[in-house]
């Protein structure tokens, strides 16, 4: 299974907006409200959607205009909206009506971050004469709000032509009924009716994401000051920091996920400001097991040790989660166990070690899968999108069709009972069922899954990403691994989603008719906790789940197909390859060699022709492309594609292959880039200038042989330098 995504369903093309659609959107969000939300509004949003409902139409479109805008501060004579007439008029109304207000006090910070500079500097240059007129905006703001009083500015500004949006919250508490998140404007919607933005095709069913008022305020609370953290300057900050002594208790799932993350990121900001009180205060507040990870290091970093030892035996008697005990025991272990590493790196340590030469360290799984199938293993990477193909197939039904699937509102294709964490309750008797199904033989699942894909392929969908390769790792699996454990992990899919979907191993190997997953690290990558959590759930099911360590060495029998390309012109979009020349490098010697010229199909320049030498008449009678492409690719087998300046010569090469309807994809040198890095200091890094240098002949310069084979002794220069101080693969597996 790749990661390539080489199916793209496309959006449906819409018909152009209408004038007032940003007023049909409002409208349509509102009696969504209205209709499925009515049971957790206040008096003050029924309100809000009567009166709304009592402005005329063009106020009412001017409000609108107003919410998807950036902020709520607003210049009435700035303000151009030609469909709406006289503006002046509506922001009367809208004033008179209680939807917009007069700036006071208490919008200080946000009418000096609305102005401009020159407008600020007219209110303190008559109290501060010697006031730098060269301050940033940034310096201004905070030199006015040090020195000058709230009310002294605002009296001194003229603030007629300034107004407030009102009902501000209100809006955005019903915006966010919709959403589930706080949202700024309805831009979606837009998106939407461009053709932009998928929304769900499945029954039009909703069902409300809380269950009650209280449960939508407590979400509503902490996911407000989440969008507050993300622009808060140090002052801000502080203020956040400071109110959680005040945070309501979050009674519900999905209001305890989002104190827990207002309180770790509040918490890793004031460890930042180097602040480590107000953070151990803040981490506090939140229940995660990130929150105790932390609580427990600055504990220990401030010399509480018996403080943070009470902690830890508390987490590790009664976690919270799983994640939070393995956090506590690996801690514990260390810090009053005598052990020396972590879990993580001890797990990191005993993985194997795969031995690849570094040329493809560009693509750390894909080399991986390589050296195994050169071992006569199969291997996919798979990471989460295995787990989550599997699980949406299986369960498509449950998930999309029945009468028991809804979502929360028509963008949100993930099914509300995966959000709210309730699918496994409503399906039991279902799920188990299928479940059961796993344990025997396994055609039976792979028709279920053929049948689901086959029907459904292409339909959006909030779980996983639909792919024309995707059946080969499922079935593999099916085939190879032991079932039970696949319904295992299933059945943590079906129990607790929002948690269990991220974090699985890269790649699925299949050897000697069974199935293990491994997690890639090269040199400097660490292992996270979640990473950690996901290797021990699938051990627990029945799978072997490895770390596997890349060491990357200079692998003296890879090879190496150095290649230059003579081409009618500079974009390979544009113009074609007049010639190609190759050969191919292994363990410092030129073994082989590929020439050919090719009729381009087109009109040689005569500037191209006084450069290369190549006439139109030299390649009237060459094959085209298409008729050596299966030769050049079986030279290439196996190889690394090398050239100076590569991706001129890679580009032009993927440009001809994929005009016959192939892909050409392979590992790349580039001599130039790897001279400059390896040999610098030289003025020029042309293949001309560097064959001078190193007395490298050049007879035909601009003919495709003669440069390949110059740009071959610079690889053997290249892999020279290489070998200074770094393994070779025959000098690691005589170490080994």
């Amino acid at each position: 299974m790749s990661f390539d995504q080489t199916h793209w369903v496309p959006v449906q093309q819409r018909r152009p907006l209408p004038t007032f659609y940003y007023h049909e959107h409002f409208l349509e969000m509102l009696n969504f409200v209205a209709q499925h939300y009515a049971h957790v509004l206040l008096e003050s949003h029924l309100q809000y959607l009567r009166e709304f409902r009592e402005l005329p139409r063009d106020a009412q479109c001017l409000y609108v205009r107003l919410v998807n805008r950036k902020g709520r501060m607003f210049a009435a004579n700035r303000l151009r909206y030609p469909e709406l007439g006289d503006t002046a008029q509506l922001i009367g109304i809208l004033r008179e009506r209680g939807w917009a207000e007069a700036p006071t006090e208490k919008h200080y910070r946000e009418v000096l971050s609305f102005l401009t500079r020159s407008e600020i500097y007219d209110v303190l240059l008559p109290r501060y004469a010697g006031l730098s007129r060269s301050l940033k905006k940034a310096d201004l703001l905070a030199f006015a709000q040090k020195h000058v009083a709230p009310g002294d500015f605002m009296t001194a500004l003229n603030t007629e032509r300034l107004f407030v949006q009102a009902r501000h919250d209100a809006t955005r508490y019903l915006m966010f009924l919709y959403f589930g998140r706080v949202k700024e404007s309805l831009s979606q919607f837009t998106m939407r009716d461009m053709g932009l933005v998928r929304t769900s095709s499945f029954q039009e069913v909703y069902e409300p994401r809380f269950s009650d008022r209280s449960e939508a305020l407590e979400n509503y609370y902490f996911a407000v000051r989440l969008r507050r953290l993300q622009k808060a300057d140090a002052a801000a900050l502080v203020d956040l920091s400071e109110e959680c002594a005040q945070w309501p208790d979050a009674n519900f799932t999905g209001s305890a996920r989002l104190r827990d993350e207002l309180a770790y990121q509040l918490g890793r900001k004031a460890e930042r400001a180097k602040d480590p009180e107000r953070a151990l205060r803040v981490y506090r507040c939140g229940e995660s097991a990130e929150c105790s990870e932390r609580i427990i290091r600055l504990l220990l970093a401030s010399g509480a040790r018996d403080e943070a030892r009470q902690y830890l035996e508390r987490c590790l008697d009664n976690p919270r989660s799983d994640a939070e005990w393995l956090a506590a025991n690996d801690i514990y272990e260390r810090k009053f166990g005598g052990k020396r590493t972590s879990t993580l790196t001890d797990v990191l340590r005993a993985g194997e070690t795969l031995y690849i030469d570094e040329s493809r360290s560009g693509s750390p799984e894909r080399a991986a899968i390589e050296l195994l199938e050169s071992q006569g293993k199969v291997a996919f990477r798979t990471e989460n999108l295995l787990w989550r193909t599997l699980f949406g197939l299986t369960f498509w039904n449950e998930l999309f069709v029945d009468q028991n699937a809804t979502s929360h509102s028509p963008f949100e294709l993930l099914p509300a009972s995966l959000a709210n964490g309730s699918f496994y309750e409503q399906n039991r008797d279902r799920v188990e069922s299928t479940l059961a199904l796993f344990s025997n033989d396994p055609a039976t699942i792979k028709r279920r899954l053929l049948q689901t894909g086959t029907t459904y392929y292409g339909t959006p969908n909030g779980v996983f990403r639909w792919r024309r390769s995707m059946s080969d790792a499922l079935f593999a699996l099916l085939d190879h691994a032991d079932r039970r454990a696949v319904a295992t992990i299933l059945r943590l899919f079906c129990q607790d989603y929002p948690n269990v979907r991220y974090g699985y191993p890269d790649l699925m190997v299949v050897e000697k008719d069974h199935v293990r997953f491994v997690e890639i690290k090269t040199e400097g990558d660490q292992l996270r906790r979640n990473q950690l959590l996901r290797l021990k759930q699938l051990r627990d099911a029945g799978f072997r789940a490895d770390v596997a360590r890349i060491e990357w060495v200079l692998d003296p029998m890879q090879a190496y197909v150095v290649v230059d390309v003579e081409t009618t012109g500079g974009r390979g979009d544009n113009h074609r390859v007049t010639e190609i020349g190759a050969v191919k490098v292994c363990n410092g010697q030129i073994i082989d060699r590929f020439q050919t010229l090719l009729n381009p199909q087109r009109s040689i320049p005569p500037g191209i022709t006084r450069l290369t030498g190549i006439s139109p008449a030299m390649v009237a009678d060459a094959p085209y492309f298409m008729d050596v492409a299966d030769d050049f690719e079986s030279f290439m087998q196996g190889a690394i594609f090398v050239a100076h300046n590569v991706e001129f010569d890679y580009g032009f090469l993927a440009h001809e292959f994929g005009r016959i309807g192939r892909s050409f994809r392979y590992p790349k040198l580039c001599t130039c880039a790897s001279i400059r890095k390896l040999y610098p200091g030289h003025r020029s890094y042309s293949l001309a200038s560097l064959c001078r240098r190193y007395d490298i002949p050049l007879k035909q310069h601009h003919r495709a042989m003669c440069d390949a084979e110059a740009a071959a002794e610079l690889l053997l220069l290249i892999n020279e330098k290489r070998l200074e101080g770094r393994s070779t693969m025959s000098a690691t597996s005589a170490h080994a």
